[in-house]
């Protein structure tokens, strides 16, 4: 009984966690549709080895550079590998006045959701 409540909790576990990161890529590309500018914060090495057509490549550690002469208000959707460094560029753009702003997660995410 115990080992059959410990498989049900990680299948649970695991349907759930793909249900929530493709409703952020749905919204992404939502917003892509809609005319966001694409954001991969990833590296250069990462973003040549593969990237969303629309994507433009401005890295995690260079945002401050890249930003500067954007409208705050422009409509952004921002991608990485896992979610983790574009939740991060979230955050930063946000305490730099962005409002419009979107994390869309992992780059196989969104082309999962594609």
């Amino acid at each position: 009984m115990k080992k059959s409540l410990i498989a049900l909790l990680a299948s649970l576990a695991f349907l759930s966690s793909p249900l929530l990161a493709s409703e952020r890529a749905d919204i992404g590309w939502e917003w892509i549709e809609q005319g966001a500018m694409v954001v991969d914060v990833r590296t250069p090495q990462e973003f040549a080895d593969g990237h969303l057509k629309s994507a433009i490549n401005y890295p995690l550690s260079e945002l401050d550079k890249h930003f500067a002469n954007i409208d705050k208000e422009t409509q952004i959707v921002l991608y990485c590998r896992s979610g983790n460094r574009s939740g991060k560029a979230f955050d930063y753009l946000q305490s730099k006045g962005f409002t419009n702003l979107h994390n869309a997660g992992g780059l196989v995410e969104m082309q999962q959701a594609k």
